[in-house]
């Protein structure tokens, strides 16, 4: 029976059979959303870096199973250093003498650059600031971090105060941080400040705003006496978008906000780190904490190697370095003692690979295509936009080469095979060909599994379709050249003789044809190989007088098509080359 014409059918549950979990859901409860009908950050546009902290030496490392060592701490300090960081948690001094010690070895070692700011964390006691100061004694340039947790819970669960305790907790740490850094530091140390209302993801919009209001009236910022104030997701709790309406309602109702550096520090309790950052800077922020690849207490903080490659990626200089992010990574891993995920963003062994053959095939006629358009403009590759399919950057860009951007395995096809062959050998295998030889490496992924390296590949492709290289003197198949000679007659017509070794003995043969390659086929039909020529290509394989040319041979040999290859200086012995190797491999 037909149905009505603008009749639909009904989903049924047929086709949705999803059934509820079970899971007590009746324990929790929804984000509370903000109420900003005229919000303006999802019109903004990123189009320049935010200032950066990384806080690698202070969160990160009071999240490591094992806490660096003094020398560990050296080596990622010096890395952000090199990275380009100019603002460095570099501890918790007032927590124990290993990082008091660590932050004094610093200065007194001369090892931070005069436009590098050394930022260090306390808690809002005496005893802890007046500690807390001391350790930045001879700093060129330092800034305290103050913080208390302000959210209801804590407020009634921990402290057992009201709002007006809380307050005052941050008001009266604002002005012990002033008195020690004026009695301590002096004039000797370009001095600032930076204040965090810890939880603030929990803590009321209007309770946050009171206590920062609470602590600049203490700090008085103005022109050249800003004042850091850092709005911490100490958990994440909401979506980006609930997180990023939170800053814009924050940005538009501080006051002196033109002497405020907002600040957004996202831990990943959600997933969501990098994309609430962003939606923080697109909301007002200023300035982002966090660490290299996540790292930090629980399911770390945003990754601060992600948010400044997505901003590379997009033609945003993030003002950090990246162009050897292996380095960066290695680094990092041996400070952390922990490993950076092969899947990680941008810097995981497995980022710039595939191994799909519809993915492989893709890339490859990316590269094609960026060669083909840099030459038509008359540029080079890495001057023109980049665009290849599946590789969201260069790699090169951040110091990979293109060696594992293919990789192979029995999901791969011909495209990776062939895109393997051309970038590490200079083999532009025609299409027919890449299909017959990635038949050859399915059979042995199907029968050994895992993955085929480059080297294994080739290693293949040599036995199947060229002498061995390093071997110059063993035979390989029925048939091996030595030499050969043409002549042409005045018809055009072409004879040829070929030295050669036939079944291991000293042969010459001849034949005639309309040229070279002609001509063999005629000789090899005098020893009984019947085969006939249905494609041929060729290319150079470099430039120059030494070059080499690669030439590719589709036979009919005995009721079967097969390919072969010839590599050679002369063209010539090239093709002859290639025939053999399609006349060997049907002997096999």
């Amino acid at each position: 029976m037909s149905q009505p014409v603008g009749r639909r059918t009904p989903v049924t549950n047929a086709t949705h059979t999803q059934q509820p979990s079970g899971m007590p859901i009746h324990k929790y409860r929804g984000y509370e959303q903000v109420v900003l009908p005229d919000r303006t950050w999802p019109e903004q546009r990123i189009t320049k870096a935010p200032r950066w902290l990384s806080t690698d030496l202070r969160d990160g490392n009071q999240a490591l199973i094992d806490p660096m060592s003094p020398a560990r701490k050296r080596e990622m300090f010096d890395l952000l250093v090199r990275m380009g960081f100019k603002e460095i948690e570099v501890g918790f001094p007032s927590s124990g003498e290993t990082d008091f010690a660590f932050v004094r070895s610093i200065i007194e070692e001369g090892a931070i650059p005069e436009d590098v700011t050394i930022s260090v964390l306390t808690q809002a006691r005496e005893d802890l600031i007046e500690r807390t100061v001391e350790s930045l004694r001879g700093a060129h340039r330092a800034t305290v971090h103050l913080y208390n947790a302000t959210a209801p819970v804590f407020r009634r669960v921990v402290f057992r105060g009201s709002k007006d305790d809380i307050r005052q907790i941050a008001v009266d740490g604002t002005r012990l941080v002033m008195e020690y850094a004026d009695k301590i530091l002096g004039d000797e140390t370009v001095f600032g400040y930076q204040y965090s209302p810890e939880i603030f993801t929990d803590t009321e919009l209007d309770f946050a705003l009171e206590v920062c209001e609470g602590v600049m009236d203490v700090w008085q910022p103005e022109a050249g006496r800003e004042i850091i104030l850092n709005l911490p997701a100490t958990v994440e709790r909401s979506t980006p978008s609930t997180h990023a309406d939170r800053f814009e309602w924050m940005s538009r109702n501080l006051s002196r906000r033109e002497f405020v550096c907002l600040s957004v520090h996202p831990h990943n309790d959600r997933g969501t780190a990098v994309a609430a950052a962003e939606l923080a800077v697109m909301a007002g922020a200023d300035r982002i904490e966090g660490c290299l690849f996540g790292q930090g207490e629980r399911t770390g903080n945003v990754d601060l190697v992600t948010l400044g490659m997505n901003l590379f990626s997009q033609g945003v200089d993030p003002q950090l370095d990246f162009s050897q992010i292996d380095e960066v990574r290695r680094t990092a891993e041996y400070c952390n003692q922990m490993e950076v995920h092969p899947r990680h963003p941008y810097a995981g062994d497995l980022v710039y690979t595939a191994f799909s053959g519809s993915h492989q095939d893709a890339i490859k006629k990316g590269f094609e295509a960026m060669e083909a358009d840099a030459a038509a403009a008359g540029k080079q590759v890495d001057d023109i936009e980049w665009a290849v399919p599946y590789l969201p950057i260069d790699p090169k860009d951040v110091g990979r080469s293109y060696e594992a951007v293919i990789r192979v395995n029995s999901q791969s096809g011909k495209g990776g095979i062939a895109y393997v062959l051309k970038n590490d050998h200079k083999l532009d295998l025609p299409r027919r060909m890449q299909i017959e030889f990635s038949r050859i490496i399915q059979a042995k992924t199907d029968a050994e599994g895992g993955e085929v390296t480059p080297a294994e590949i080739w290693a293949v492709f040599q036995d199947e379709y060229l002498p061995n290289p390093d071997d110059a003197a063993a035979q390989w198949g029925r048939i091996q050249l030595r030499s050969g000679q043409t002549s042409s007659d005045k018809d055009g017509t072409d004879t040829l003789t070929v030295e050669a070794v036939v079944d291991g003995q000293d042969t010459v043969l001849t034949g005639t044809g309309n040229g070279p390659i002609s001509a063999f086929f005629d000789a090899l039909n005098t020893i009984g190989v019947d085969a006939r020529l249905l494609d041929y290509q060729e290319h150079t394989m470099s430039e120059g007088a030494s070059a080499q040319a690669a030439s590719y041979i589709e036979c009919a040999i005995d009721g079967r098509v097969l390919w072969g290859i010839g590599i050679d200086a002369n063209t010539t012995r090239a093709s002859l080359k290639a025939v053999i190797s399609a006349v060997n491999r049907s002997a096999r």
